[in-house]
């Protein structure tokens, strides 16, 4: 009988033949141990918590795609937004960021206290790794402290709270919100006693906005698909009047609203027009038609009594004195995308948010500089600069960013023609090759962004692209199932093809060359480990040949020394990535629950315990280490945000 030394839930070692055998949804995973620990290795040994932490450092980037009225300019000199289940306050002239990570899932709507401290920000739904839903809420908390005040609405409001806002002339007592069931529900709470006073159905079409009005705290107006509601606060009712357009148009949609000095409301919608609703009332007084080409997403009254507005199809911003007659406007160049959010800054200047996710500072008559950028689609793609601070990023959204660490701004961005999906630094640093949806793959100049070639292999999403460590070859990695190896030459400036991996039965999710660059590891969507010859790419089926190689980089999430990262009654799909920090003693993971894992390398006992960050929502797609270990880099899937966060 074959002797097997020992045994843990889904997880076997033979110690004979060398190799341990885990279990990913029923599928046996066989992973073959190097020599020196034939002898010595046991699956029963605890592993230590890794000795150093991780700590949320800088959010890049800006939710201004879906959300608005989320920026806002503090007493402190920070501006606050949301990026991610991250709630940002950002100082832009120190260039420090501070965070509140109290959500676990995408935050959405954000509103500030009269007392300019206090701050409420509404989160969606989202789902726990054991499967459990998380309650959509509100959390009212201190924006000086960090501190989480109070937790509101938790198993009340469904999908998510989309609109938050605190009264203004009861001392901002009463808190409303709005939530995304079909109903759209307003409810209004008493904040500090965590208590709700009244809740109406509010409509059956999408709810945009909700606010107090300044004068009376029994007063919210709501707008949003062809409406505009005035509701009156009476104990435990919400009353409500429609606003009547009469002879007006009546827009397809109620944008935004703001509130004059004098108490009059005011709206945006999407046709362009500024409507004034008399104080008190529920009619038009007066009308700015055309004050915008196509939409006007947001309305900003400034503290000298004239306001702001921000246009979507023609990006421009306009400034009205107190009569609405138009003093200035300047537009927002098309990189930047649509105007979201407009904020009053320090006197004389404003904050812009655009829908294309950058927070831009602005000044009339022409003064605009963008503080933040982000990408706008679904981010996988993530490589760091071989010696310098720097790191690269390739989007859905077509746009390859190269960052650096400590400005925390795009050195360079540049559009492509395809959905970008994977990126990778040649040893050099010189280039960057960039793999995309389409199968097809571009190498740009790290210095200029020049092209300098350009290739397709298949048709499928190049889901990895990787140098050898000495530079003499690339790895092109497909959802096609197989692996193209190209012969690189003159510094990375010429390519020529040279083999083709054949042999995966499902789409190549991760690969990692072996550090005398003669051999390559790849896992497949199906959990396959297979080797492979660089030079030839043909498949290597005996076991001994590969057992106890050193690998460059440690990004397959199956392989004897990162197996330990997988969680009890894991699918294969539950971790997106993996990544070995420089010296050998780390290895961060990111996991399908908006997490970050940080372990102890080598990872290779079952279950291995980690440290786990928070930040991102939902899937996590991507994690590196900077060259020097200072900082780890990772990037989140559907929220498009990349967070930086210190080792130490």
């Amino acid at each position: 009988m074959k002797r097997s030394s020992s045994k843990s839930k889904e997880c076997s070692l033979n110690a004979e033949d060398g190799y341990v055998r885990m279990f990913l949804r029923g599928r046996p995973v066989t992973m073959h141990l190097p020599d020196q620990q034939r002898e010595s290795y046991s699956l029963d040994p605890k592993v230590a918590l890794p000795n150093r932490k991780l700590k949320l450092q800088w959010v890049y980037g800006y939710r201004g795609r879906d959300c608005r009225s989320n920026l806002y300019l503090l007493p402190t000199g920070e501006i606050v937004y949301f990026n991610a289940s991250v709630v940002v306050l950002y100082n832009t002239e120190e260039q420090q960021q501070r965070h509140y990570l109290g959500h676990n899932d995408d935050v959405k709507c954000l509103s500030v206290h009269p007392d300019m401290v206090t701050i409420a920000t509404g989160q969606m739904a989202g789902n726990s790794k054991d499967g459990k839903l998380l309650a959509p809420h509100v959390r009212v908390w201190d924006s000086v402290s960090l501190n989480t005040l109070h937790v509101i609405g938790m198993g009340v409001f469904d999908r998510a709270v989309t609109c938050v806002a605190f009264s203004k002339s009861n001392g901002g007592a009463f808190l409303c919100a709005v939530d995304d069931a079909n109903d759209h529900i307003l409810s209004v709470w008493n904040w500090q006693k965590e208590k709700q006073l009244a809740d109406v159905k509010c409509s059956n079409d999408s709810v945009l906005g909700a606010m107090f009005h300044p004068m009376d705290a029994n007063l919210i107006v709501t707008c949003g698909k062809s409406h505009i509601n005035f509701w009156t606060v009476e104990g435990n009712t919400l009353s409500k009047r429609q606003g009547l357009f009469e002879k007006h148009e009546k827009p397809k949609y109620v944008l935004c609203v703001a509130f004059a000095q004098n108490g009059d409301t005011i709206t945006g919608d999407s046709s362009g027009n500024i409507y004034v609703w008399a104080k008190g009332g529920n009619r038009i007084s007066q009308v700015v038609s055309g004050a915008h080409e196509g939409g006007i997403f947001s309305l900003c009254v400034l503290k000298d009594g004239t306001m702001v507005s921000g246009g979507g199809k023609d990006r421009k911003v306009a400034l009205w004195d107190h009569d609405y007659r138009k003093q200035a406007e300047m537009e927002v160049g098309e990189l930047f995308g649509p105007i979201r959010a407009l904020a009053e800054g320090k006197p004389g200047e404003l904050f812009v948010g655009t829908t294309k996710n950058a927070i831009i500072r602005a000044a009339f008559p022409d003064t605009l500089t963008p503080v933040v950028q982000g990408h706008t689609d679904e981010l996988w793609g993530l490589d760091v600069h071989p010696s310098m601070e720097q790191f690269a990023t390739c989007s859905q959204d077509k746009q390859v960013h190269l960052w650096d660490t400590n400005s925390h701004q795009p050195l360079w961005s540049k559009s492509i023609d395809d959905p970008g999906r994977s990126v990778g630094f040649h040893p050099s640093g010189a280039v960057l090759a960039v793999g995309t949806m389409t199968g097809r793959w571009l190498v740009l100049d790290t210095d200029t962004r020049d092209l300098v070639s350009m290739h397709t292999d298949g048709n499928e999403i190049i889901s990895n692209i990787r140098y050898s460590p000495d530079g003499n070859f690339l790895a092109v990695g497909s959802h096609d199932n197989f692996v193209y190896i190209y012969a690189v030459t003159e510094n990375g400036r010429k390519y020529s093809r040279v083999g083709k991996c054949t042999g995966h039965s499902s789409f190549v999710t991760h690969l990692d060359w072996s550090t005398d660059s003669q051999y390559l590891m790849t896992n497949s969507g199906d959990y396959e480990i297979l080797f492979w010859e660089a030079s030839s790419g043909k498949h290597v089926t005996n076991m001994d040949t590969v057992r106890n190689l050193e690998w460059a980089s440690s990004t397959c999430t199956l392989a004897f020394n990162t197996f330990g990262i997988w969680p009890d009654g894991a699918d294969g799909t539950d971790i997106n990535a993996v990544c070995r920090s420089n010296d050998g003693s780390l290895l961060a993971s990111a996991d399908d629950f908006g997490k970050v894992h940080l372990f102890s390398f080598p990872c290779s006992q079952p279950r291995a315990p980690s440290h786990e960050y928070g930040g991102h929502s939902s899937h996590v797609t991507n994690v590196a280490f900077l060259h020097d270990d200072s900082h780890l880099i990772s990037t989140g899937g559907k929220d498009t945000s990349i967070l930086q966060w210190v080792v130490a």
